[in-house]
């Protein structure tokens, strides 16, 4: 009962925030995506359903090409990502078993959260900016050679947790979801914590799916209203995760994951050096958006 609610919810929710961003879109006369940012959507959200992530790797590439001012890396990030997101919650909360009530936890906390995140990013400088996030792509690429490495915990086998767990695990989405609107992605931070406390990784992944899909469009829709934020790319990244989420959730079986994270961890940490050299030097204006 509890999933199929969630499944109704999360189809209202994200149709409203598609006619949102579309309406945005049409007002602002940003309703034509660009090509780069459809490459972009692909492969990002291809690589994020398979366990990779999204925000590091969209991160490293906005950078690189400075697509967009690295006040508003986040705002696109959480604006761009949020309906392959969706389509990715609807499979795998379908697919995955997991306790409906702490599914259903983990997101009311995690959308709390981003309620809090979104405000206070919203005054937050742009040096403090690109510290933040050039602090979390570090920590992404640890996390992914920890996974190369096989130090990340795999143990648990639960489906469910003690009550104290739970309540950490609920507390924990909380911040979670409150770091999203920075940058920050929740998926590999909620999966390790969740497989600390004794619950079976495979079980995290529409408790973590699910919490991003329902706090992002809260996120999105705020960060969207930001007339900094290009729709373009925003519209070109949900474009093109669309078909990409759909081929790796249910055709792609077998691919180099392991070497492509070795890649992953090598662009990230530069894009990481590029930002916290750029918030060591805060006179240095934000380069205007290229497209």
């Amino acid at each position: 009962m509890i999933v199929d609610i969630l499944l109704v919810a999360l189809v209202v929710i994200g149709s409203w925030y598609t006619v949102s961003i579309l309406r945005l879109a049409v007002a602002r006369a940003q309703i034509r995506p660009t090509l780069e940012s459809i490459g972009l959507g692909v492969v990002t959200n291809f690589f994020d359903t398979l366990g990779i992530g999204s925000f590091a790797t969209t991160t490293a590439w906005l950078k690189f090409r400075t697509m967009v001012p690295d006040r508003f890396i986040p705002a696109t990030l959480n604006a761009g990502h949020c309906i392959p997101t969706i389509i990715q919650a609807l499979v795998f909360i379908r697919l995955v078993h997991v306790d409906p009530w702490l599914l259903a936890a983990c997101i009311v906390a995690a959308m709390a959260g981003s309620f809090v995140g979104a405000a206070a990013m919203l005054r937050t400088s742009v040096p403090v900016v690109q510290a933040t996030v050039g602090v979390a792509l570090i920590i992404a690429a640890a996390l992914y050679a920890m996974q190369n490495l096989n130090l990340m915990p795999n143990t648990g086998n639960a489906l469910t947790l003690v009550p104290v767990f739970f309540v950490a695990a609920a507390a924990g989405h909380f911040v979670l979801g409150a770091l999203m609107a920075y940058g920050i992605g929740l998926y590999a931070p909620s999966l390790i914590m969740l497989s600390l406390m004794g619950l079976d990784p495979k079980a995290a992944f529409p408790i973590m799916m699910g919490a991003c899909a329902f706090l992002m469009p809260v996120t999105g829709r705020r960060f969207a209203q930001d007339a900094g934020v290009d729709l373009r790319i925003v519209l070109g990244i949900a474009l093109g995760g669309l078909p990409a989420v759909l081929l790796a959730a249910y055709t792609v079986t077998n691919l180099p994951i392991v070497t492509l994270r070795w890649g992953v961890v090598v662009v990230v940490l530069y894009a990481a050096l590029l930002l916290l050299r750029a918030a060591a030097r805060p006179a240095v204006a934000d380069a205007p958006a290229s497209v």
